[in-house]
């Protein structure tokens, strides 16, 4: 069954990784031209869909894996305008994992807000 807290929880975390996110996008020293404004939204809207995504689902796996598969699929939107350049698509998707799996450990063990029909 669908609980307010655990959504409101993942969403929580998705828009804090999402700020860290864009603040670790925003902190290279070496890059050409500073990331837009636009760029920025985009990456807190995605990290928060991210954990809006995790809330909601009721997908029935481990959360480890339902964590990766959510990663995964959420960060490939943001990680498709780069693809020019292979090592930041990649690690848009990778952090995209790291920030589910770290959502998913708050909501479910930190929080007590157990994902529909999971168990464990």
């Amino acid at each position: 069954m669908l609980t307010t807290k655990r959504v409101l929880i993942a969403t929580a975390c998705g828009f804090l990784f999402g700020l860290v996110c864009m603040g670790m996008a925003s902190s290279n020293p070496n890059a050409t031209e500073p990331i837009t404004t636009s760029t920025k939204v985009m990456i807190i809207i995605s990290r928060t869909l991210l954990g809006f995504t995790i809330g909601i689902s009721a997908l029935r796996m481990v959360w480890w894996l339902h964590a990766i598969v959510l990663g995964i699929i959420c960060s490939i939107p943001m990680a498709i305008p780069v693809l020019d350049n292979t090592a930041i698509a990649v690690g848009t998707i990778v952090m995209g994992i790291i920030y589910a799996v770290l959502t998913e450990l708050i909501t479910s063990f930190a929080f007590k807000a157990k994902a529909a029909g999971r168990t464990t």
